[in-house]
């Protein structure tokens, strides 16, 4: 009996923790406008490659000469790694276009569909927005 209760304790309890996981995940809809795109170049200042998503974080400069920073989610390690992606992919000091769809509260944070090196070369396969 004191074996079942432990088993039922351990499964409520993992039960609750994957819930919490469940919800963290988002709508790529709710999040992105999913009818425009923009391109935003500028100089990497990190690559996350973890999971859920991918970041990458740049250094933008302004028209008036300010900079700014932005922030382009990617798809999970797994899905850009089928896309030509790893770890090293992108360096800090880089300088890249990323494309994608802006986020809908008006930040500067966008969903990556595409990137492209400082010569033009695309960077990997372009991804799509509902590739989690």
């Amino acid at each position: 009996m004191r074996r079942a209760a432990h088993a039922l304790s351990v499964l409520l309890w993992a039960a609750t923790l994957s819930g919490g996981v469940a919800r963290a995940h988002h709508s790529f809809a709710v999040f992105f406008q999913t009818d425009k795109t923009i391109a935003v170049t500028g100089v990497v200042t990190e690559l996350q490659f973890k999971n859920p998503h991918g970041l990458i974080r740049l250094t933008v400069t302004r028209p008036d000469g300010g900079t700014e920073e932005w922030t382009a989610e990617t798809n999970s390690p797994s899905i850009l790694a089928r896309r030509g992606w790893d770890k090293q992919t992108l360096k800090p000091g880089e300088k890249v276009t990323v494309q994608g769809w802006p986020a809908r509260n008006g930040t500067r944070y966008l969903r990556m569909q595409s990137a492209l090196r400082a010569d033009g070369t695309p960077i990997g396969k372009p991804l799509s927005a509902n590739e989690d």
